[in-house]
């Protein structure tokens, strides 16, 4: 009889501990497991906080661009803030651009448009959205311009429009050479025409 007792008692114990022991593993594994994920969030947050800095400090307030060619011919650039391309540093994006044309012995082109994309090595550079274009008698507005001062060539697209005192026009792109003063209007369809108003 004793020893039935003794036996039970021991199985009681045994099991209690096994309860205990898993009780404790169990909970220390959920522990490691909130500490794990404690941890990972740290790291998320401080891998945020780093690209936040690299972000940070590649954003430069105030910028200014200038360009001469050898016949005297010059484009001036300006932004409210330009952020160094992580890919490529040789371009930034800018914001609120602002740049000015000046061939020698002509008057000025002006351009501004809400954001851009300047190349630092040859001064190219993609203007887009509420782009606006004030060439001679004309003013030119559009979404894109693509600039090539190498080039001297500016192509202007999407929603164009093209107005001036005489006359008044819509078209897909406008092609301005700055170095001959020519510029071309075309439709990326050819049965559909670029659509003329006359203003007198």
């Amino acid at each position: 009889m004793k020893k039935k007792i003794i036996f039970g008692t021991l199985i009681t114990i045994f099991f209690f501990s096994l309860l205990i022991y898993f009780y404790f593993k169990s909970s220390n594994e959920k522990k490691l497991i909130e500490k794990k994920r404690e941890i990972e969030l740290v790291e998320k947050k401080d891998a945020e906080i780093d690209q936040e800095k690299i972000e940070s400090s590649n954003i430069i307030e105030d910028v200014s661009y200038s360009a001469k060619d050898t016949k005297g011919n010059e484009y001036f650039l300006k932004a409210s803030e330009g952020r160094i391309d992580q890919n490529d540093n040789n371009f930034i994006f800018l914001k609120s651009v602002n740049s000015i044309i000046n061939l020698k012995n002509y008057k000025l082109i002006e351009i501004s448009s809400d954001f851009g994309k300047y190349n630092i090595n040859n001064s190219d550079t993609i203007f887009s959205e509420n782009v606006i274009i004030k060439y001679l008698e004309n003013k030119i507005t559009g979404d894109h311009l693509d600039f090539s001062w190498d080039k001297n060539l500016m192509i202007i697209s999407r929603d164009v429009a093209l107005n001036n005192e005489k006359s008044s026009l819509q078209a897909d792109v406008i092609e301005v050479n700055i170095k001959t003063r020519d510029i071309k209007i075309f439709m990326y369809e050819e049965e559909k025409k670029v659509n003329i108003k006359s203003l007198n």
